[in-house]
């Protein structure tokens, strides 16, 4: 009983972390994802890639029970909540998480509109404008991946750069074209 394949990406564990808490697949809810162009598709590879490579993920009422990991996450969102189901690598529900969404209206707004600023003014802008509106995003989503970080406290200790690709892939579930 797994989820469709159509946005995952399989990856071995790094070597020598078999047994480490770290998130080893992920895939998003193509039935939440309504609309996407070239830019936001480029962001989700890059962040589901970066999020494979590298991150940090003890869900901590799984680890209590002995489940060591790596884990396959899903996310999707379900009645204005962030639904993460967490998976072993054999497919085993361990446990899903919701986190309501209200308190990311908000900072998923600003960081669409300002992604918007920043494709077009890759297109158009000097390399100093760029640069402005790129150090505003950066902002945008490094307060939001503190958000996911208070949100997900005593339920999954996770680092900031996980966070960071992890609210990157909230906003791909957020997009209504």
């Amino acid at each position: 009983m797994g989820h469709p394949p159509s946005d995952s990406l399989p990856v071995s564990p790094a070597p020598g972390a078999a047994g480490a808490h770290r998130i080893a697949q992920i895939t998003l809810d193509e039935a939440t994802i309504l609309w996407r162009n070239a830019d936001v598709e480029q962001e989700r590879r890059v962040a589901i890639y970066d999020l494979i490579e590298e991150n940090s993920f003890k869900p901590l009422r799984s680890a209590e029970r002995g489940a060591p990991g790596p884990y396959h996450l899903h996310l999707s969102v379900t009645d204005g909540r962030l639904v993460m189901d967490i998976r072993d690598t054999g497919d085993v529900l361990l446990e899903t998480l919701l986190i309501g969404m209200g308190r990311f209206r908000r900072p998923i707004r600003e960081y669409f509109a300002i992604c918007d600023s920043y494709y077009q003014a890759i297109r158009k802008a000097t390399p100093a404008e760029i640069e402005t509106i790129d150090m505003a995003r950066r902002g945008i989503h490094n307060n939001a991946a503190e958000l996911l970080l208070e949100r997900l406290d005593g339920k999954v200790d996770t680092d900031f750069a996980t966070a960071r690709r992890l609210f990157t892939l909230i906003c791909v579930l957020h997009i209504k074209g």
